[in-house]
C-alpha cells in the first residue's frame, strides 16, 4: 500500500553522518572505493565456509562487535552534527538491525534482555540518547523505512531531530541461508545490471545519520549536508522472494518520493539503485525506472554501490544513503563495478570505469526487500 504524499510544513535536513564497512571506519574510505569502483569482496575468515558454493563477502577484518560499531557510528554522527549532551538526551533513536547477536546464545530466562528492542534501548543509553526507540527489522528496506518515518515525523513537527542508525555484520546463519538458496554470486563479484551476473554477496555495514528540521539546524547554526526532499514506500506482495517483473511496486515508491518532493523526473541527476546483482531483481528494477521516470530513464546515470560494499541487509539502505550524500557533496557519481557487458533487460545509463560529474539537482536511492517491500529516498542539496 502506498504511503500518502502529504509532506508537512518542515524541511528535513541531514546534519551528520558516519559509516563503517569492509573498507574500514569512516565515510572517506567508503566513498573513495565507490568512486574508484574498487570492490571489497574476499574470502570469509570470520567463520567456517567449508562446503559452501561461495566463500566470498565484503567483511571487516577481525571480529567486530555490532554494539560497539553502532555506538561508534552514532557518536561520530552526533559529533558531526554538533549535538550537545542535552540535545542528544532529547533525541529518539530509530534502529535498523537484524537482531541482538547474543539472542541465540542466551538462556531462556534471559531472552527478554536480548530482544531487538532491548538491544536498541541499551545502544540509546550508551550513546546518551533518549529512551524513545524504534526498531526496524524488515531486511533490505529496514533502514530506509526508518529514514522515511523519521523524516515524516520531523516534517510534520512531531520531532525536532531523530538519530537513525543501522547495522549488519556478516554472520554464518544468513550466509548459509543465502548460499543454500543459490543467491550468492559464484564468481565472487557483484555485477549489478550486467550480462553474466550471478547473484549478490553479503557485506558488513554500519551507518548512522542525524535528521532534523531546517529550523532546528538553523537555530544551532549547523550547516546541512543534504536535504531529505522526499520519500516513498509501497508493497506489492508479488512473491516471497522474487520481485514483480514489471517493477510496478518500486515504481510507485519512486513516484511517491518525487511527488512528495514536488519535482519532475527530469530533475533527477542520479539513481543509487538497489542493484543486488541478481537476474530477476535487476531486470525488475530497470523496468521500474522506466515506469517512474519515463523517457528520462534511459539518460539518468545509474549505479549500485552494492557492487563495492556488498549487501548489508538491514543496514544496506542507510549505508547507500551515506554514499549518495557523499556523492552529492563531492559532485561525483560512484562507479557501477563488476560490469561485464550490456543486458537487454537492463537498458540503463550505467556509470562504468570512472565516476561521472553530478550534473543534476536531486538523486534517488532505491531499495527492495523480499515479500514485495519497496522504498525510495529523494535527496537534494541543502
Amino acid at each position: 500500500m502506498d504511503e500518502g504524499c502529504a509532506r508537512g510544513p518542515e524541511q528535513v535536513e541531514l546534519t551528520g553522518m558516519a559509516a563503517a564497512s569492509a573498507f574500514g571506519r569512516g565515510t572517506d574510505p567508503l566513498l573513495a572505493a565507490a568512486f574508484e569502483g574498487r570492490a571489497a569482496f574476499g574470502p570469509v575468515r570470520r567463520f567456517d565456509v567449508t562446503g559452501r558454493r561461495t566463500n566470498a563477502a565484503a567483511a571487516m577484518p577481525g571480529s567486530p562487535v555490532l554494539s560497539t560499531e553502532l555506538a561508534h557510528a552514532v557518536d561520530e554522527a552526533c559529533d558531526a552534527a554538533g549535538l550537545t549532551a542535552a540535545a542528544r538526551a532529547a533525541c529518539p533513536l530509530f534502529l535498523a538491525v537484524h537482531g541482538d547477536p547474543e539472542l541465540g546464545r542466551s538462556k531462556p530466562e534471559d531472552l527478554a534482555e536480548h530482544t531487538s528492542g532491548a538491544f536498541a534501548a541499551r545502544l540509546a543509553r550508551r550513546c546518551g540518547l533518549s529512551d524513545s526507540v524504534r526498531v526496524y527489522t524488515s531486511a533490505c528496506v529496514a533502514a530506509t523505512s526508518a529514514v522515511a518515518d523519521a523524516s515524516a515525523m520531523i516534517a510534520r513537527g512531531r520531532a525536532s531531530r531523530v538519530v537513525v542508525a543501522a547495522g549488519y555484520l556478516v554472520e554464518p546463519d544468513q550466509f548459509a541461508l543465502f548460499d543454500a538458496g543459490r543467491a550468492l554470486a559464484a564468481d565472487g563479484r557483484v555485477r549489478p545490471f550486467s550480462a553474466g551476473r550471478s547473484g549478490l554477496l553479503l557485506g558488513d555495514g554500519i551507518a548512522a545519520v542525524v535528521l532534523e528540521s531546517a529550523g532546528a539546524a538553523r537555530r544551532r547554526r549547523v550547516p546541512a549536508l543534504a536535504r531529505m526532499a522526499g520519500w516513498g514506500r509501497s508493497g506489492d506482495g508479488y512473491h516471497v522472494c522474487r520481485p514483480r517483473p514489471d517493477g510496478s511496486g518500486l515504481a510507485r515508491a519512486a513516484t511517491a518520493a518525487l511527488r512528495r518532493g514536488g519535482i519532475g523526473a527530469e530533475r533527477v541527476g542520479y539513481v543509487n539503485a538497489h542493484g543486488s546483482g541478481t537476474r530477476h531483481s535487476d531486470a525488475a528494477e530497470a523496468a521500474a525506472l522506466y515506469d517512474a521516470l519515463g523517457e528520462y530513464a534511459a539518460a539518468v546515470p545509474v549505479s549500485s554501490s552494492k557492487s563495492v560494499h556488498g549487501q548489508a541487509l538491514e543496514a544496506g539502505g542507510l549505508l547507500e544513503l551515506v554514499v549518495s550524500v557523499g556523492a552529492l557533496r563531492a559532485g561525483r557519481l560512484p562507479v557501477n563495478a563488476g560490469h561485464l557487458g550490456p543486458d537487454e533487460a537492463c537498458r540503463l545509463n550505467l556509470i562504468l570505469r570512472r565516476p561521472l560529474r553530478f550534473a543534476g539537482e536531486y538523486l534517488l536511492s532505491l531499495n527492495v526487500a523480499f515479500g514485495g517491500a519497496n522504498t525510495a529516498l529523494l535527496v537534494g542539496a541543502p
